[in-house]
Formats: structure tokens, sequence, C-alpha cells
């Protein structure tokens, strides 16, 4: 019989060649408990938290593990169907409103994930005869949506309009829709996009413009609407995708838009279909946090200055970060070995971040992935660059 994971072997042997040289797996980390939004339980030690993503520390929301607990007790856990079927509950619309009337847009669809989020919305509006521009850092899932819509797939280099706009005047005669998406925040980097540029682009050349604020989603803009906000060009960008696992710390993903086909996206959207709808209270928590997000602007003052202090503290202590100052601060390294290294030393010396290695990291060097929180203190966050200084001085760097 033929081996089915045959298919596998290349992955296999830099599986095991990785855990056979690294004192744990860094892709099976147990978090065995949260002490709070930024410490953690690791190997029955207290943790600092660098490495999940929780930007606003709304994981831990008291308004939103309240509106879960009486939700659950009210609604009970679970939906047990499709939003086309029998998954559609008062709660789901009232959060589509709710989210809608937050990103002063007409329409909003919410999906069971914030992958299903970019699957959906984008093989919901390219196929075949159209084409889709990406940026060429696209998260996984955008390129997976590309994959499930079948439409033309053409990359511009990262962050660049010039790149863009020459592909584009390429394809002034095609005859199909071009959709050009990017992101708000680049996941791997922190790097922030040029949307209003690439705003200006898409009028020109008659394109639509889609928006994954996955990670800038109650980060930027005073009102916490992300790049799109911050740079004065809401109204250019077509769709706004992003997730409810960052900012607002639940699960699930939504889309924004003006455009009235959001109905017809619902009956072809097959993430959106063919999956069951989220459980009332992660809705219900979800609406309270988002409640909490408008309520607490002073969160992403402190976030902003929280990400400083560390971008500042990892520069002087001679590593090497992105130019952007985001809530996502990677620091690259040259080889994986050495990665693999320093992400240990981390981790034993009580700090938690994501390893990130190739082929998954942008220019194909390993990074060690630190994402800030605003539940952050200032201790926290010196605590962490005094050990990445220690560790990056063992090892020679």
């Amino acid at each position: 019989m033929i081996d089915i994971f045959a298919k596998h072997a290349g992955l296999r042997e830099a599986y095991g060649a990785l855990t056979a040289t690294s004192p744990r797996n860094p892709f099976e980390v147990v978090i065995e408990r949260p002490v709070s939004a930024s410490v953690g339980i690791i190997e029955g030690r207290e943790t600092l938290l660098f490495g999940t993503n929780n930007y606003l520390g709304l994981s831990q929301s008291k308004k939103a593990i309240k509106a879960a607990v009486e939700t659950a007790e009210t609604m009970g856990v679970g939906t047990t169907g499709s939003r086309i079927a029998n998954g559609t509950f008062g709660l789901h619309r009232k959060l589509e409103a709710r989210l809608a009337e937050f990103f002063r847009r007409k329409h909003c669809m919410v999906f069971s994930t914030g992958y299903q989020a970019n699957l959906g919305t984008i093989s919901a509006l390219v196929n075949k005869d159209d084409i889709l521009l990406l940026d060429a850092d696209s998260h996984a899932s955008i390129y997976d949506g590309a994959k499930l819509s079948g439409a033309q797939v053409i990359r511009f280099r990262h962050n660049d309009p010039v790149d863009l706009e020459k592909r584009l005047a390429r394809l002034k005669d095609h005859p199909g829709a071009k959709l050009i998406v990017a992101e708000g925040i680049y996941s791997m980097t922190g790097n922030v996009a040029p949307l209003d540029k690439f705003v200006d682009i898409k009028t020109r050349h008659g394109a639509y413009l889609m928006a994954d604020e996955a990670h800038s989603f109650g980060v930027m803009g005073a009102n916490g609407r992300g790049v799109a906000e911050v740079q004065g060009c809401e109204d250019g960008i077509d769709f706004v995708v992003g997730t409810f696992s960052k900012s607002l710390g639940t699960v699930g993903g939504y889309c924004v838009t003006n455009h009235d086909g959001v109905d017809l996206m619902r009956l072809c959207s097959r993430p959106y279909m063919f999956t069951a709808s989220l459980p009332p209270e992660i809705i219900a928590a979800t609406m309270a946090a988002l409640e909490d997000m408008q309520e607490r602007p002073e969160l992403r003052t402190k976030l902003q200055d929280n990400a400083a202090r560390l971008h500042a503290g990892l520069q002087k202590a001679g590593l090497k970060t992105g130019e952007h100052v985001s809530p996502v601060v990677a620091v690259t390294l040259e080889t994986v070995d050495q990665a693999v290294a320093f992400w240990n030393a981390l981790l034993e010396n009580g700090v938690y971040v994501n390893l990130s290695l190739p082929p998954a990291t942008p220019d194909n060097r390993p990074l060690l992935r630190c994402s800030v929180m605003a539940a952050h203190s200032p201790e926290e966050i010196d605590r962490a660059v005094v050990v990445f200084g220690e560790v990056a001085r063992h090892f020679g760097l």
C-alpha cells in the first residue's frame, strides 16, 4: 500500500531535525492556564505572554465573561447549524448590525473564524474570469481564498504602490473584475500598509480593494477602525475583513461593506454556508468586548505606548526589528538553529514569544514574533527586553 503521508517526507525530515535539537517542541507549547491577560502558566511556572495577539487584553474582559456566562445559561452553548439553515439567532443579526454601525457601513457578514472570513469573502467576490492582485506577504488565509476562488492571481511587491500600479496598468483590457487585497498590519512583521495609496490606484484603474484589518481592528485609529481610519481612506475601501480573535479576545470573523451584493454572498460563500455558526455565548462575549473597546479608548493609547517601548528596547539591545512601530514586533535572525535556541532560552527565562520559521516568513529568515498588549505593564516590557538582551549576548548576537 502506498504511504499516504509520503508526500510529506520533506516536512517530516525538517520537523524531525527541529525536534531532535530542541529541548521542547515549539509548536506544541501548552499554556496550562492564564493567570492574567499578560501572564500564563507554562511548564509549571509563571511566564510573560508576548505571543498571544490579545492586543487589548479583552480575552479577560469581565464584561465579556459575564455576557458569555449569562447567554450560555439562557440560550445554550451552540447553534448546531449553519447560517443558511438553523444557525442564525437574533444575536447574530444584532452583532452584524453593531459591526456595520461601528465601521459606518451598510452591511456586515459574520463568519465562524477570521480564516473563514477571508476564505469566504474572496471566493464569493471573484472567480475564474477575474483577477486577484495580492501583496506578496499576504496571510495564508488570503492565498487559500484565492485558490478556492479560481481567479488568476498576480502578486505585487510587499507594500509597493508603484509595482501594484504597473501590474494593474497591464490589465486595462482584461474584461474581468480586478480585486486588490492588502492587510492593514502584516501579522508576521508588523509592517503597516499604504492603504491610502492603494485607494488612489484602484480608483484610477477601476479595481476593487479589500483590506484585511485583522491585526489593526481595535488597535489603530481614533475609534479603532484600523489603518484605513488612520490614513483617512475608509470610503475608498470596498470590503473590510477582520477577526474577533485579536483585539476582542474571542473568536470569529467579519466582512463589512457598502456594496449591496452581500445577500448574494451569503448564498455562494461556501465557508459561510457549510459550517456551524458561532455559539450564542461567543456572540454575546464579542458584543460585550466591542462595547468595552469603545468605552475604553485609553486601551489603544496604552497599547501604542507599550509597542513603542518594546520596539525601542529591542533596537537598543542591538536586535534587528522592522521599521514600523506596531503591536507586532518581530526580531529577525539568520538561521533556524539560532532562532530555535534563542526561543528556547527566552521561554526558560520566563518570556513566551512566537517562533516563526521559513517558509512561513516573508524573506525566508526566522522570526521571533512578539505581540504587545495594553495589559502589559512597563515593568513586564522592560523585563522582556532585559531577557532578550541577555539571551542575545549569550549567543554572541
